[in-house]
């Protein structure tokens, strides 16, 4: 784990597989901002293959958050093919071969603690890229 996520109070995961319905096994809530970590097993191998995040800090120090939350983000949110990660994932994960997905998903933004969800999805990609060299292998660009 990521020493930058643990001040992150309000945290789960799912696991996703390529035959899981990704709208019924997301637990994350439709009202909240964060960011979400996305895990691939191939056999008793984990790998942190993609990090993302929503919502928007404005100006008056308001939270901006799309309808649907984090939630929507990982469930509809484009990726791959210009297409909701609903229908993406199961496509790429056969792609790839990889038997399941664990999402870890940490709201960063609530009455209780204010810290911007994409300055923590860059916290963790900056250190990914320390690490390994590169950005996880499901991120184009950040």
């Amino acid at each position: 784990m990521y020493k930058e996520l643990k001040k992150f109070k309000v945290t789960k995961s799912f696991t996703f597989g390529q035959e899981d319905s990704l709208e019924e096994v997301c637990n994350a809530p439709e009202s909240a901002s964060g960011i979400f970590l996305v895990y691939a097993f191939e056999g008793d191998e984990k790998e942190l293959i993609m990090v993302g995040s929503t919502g928007t800090v404005q100006n008056d120090g308001a939270l901006k958050s799309k309808n649907g939350g984090l939630y929507d983000k990982i469930v509809n949110g484009h990726q791959f093919a210009k297409t909701g990660r609903k229908y993406s994932w199961p496509a790429q994960m056969k792609l790839e071969n990889i038997e399941r997905l664990e999402v870890v998903w940490y709201v960063t933004f609530n009455d209780k603690v204010k810290v911007i969800p994409t300055f923590i999805e860059g916290q963790v990609l900056q250190n990914f890229l320390d690490d390994k060299g590169s950005l996880p292998r499901w991120n184009v660009a950040f």
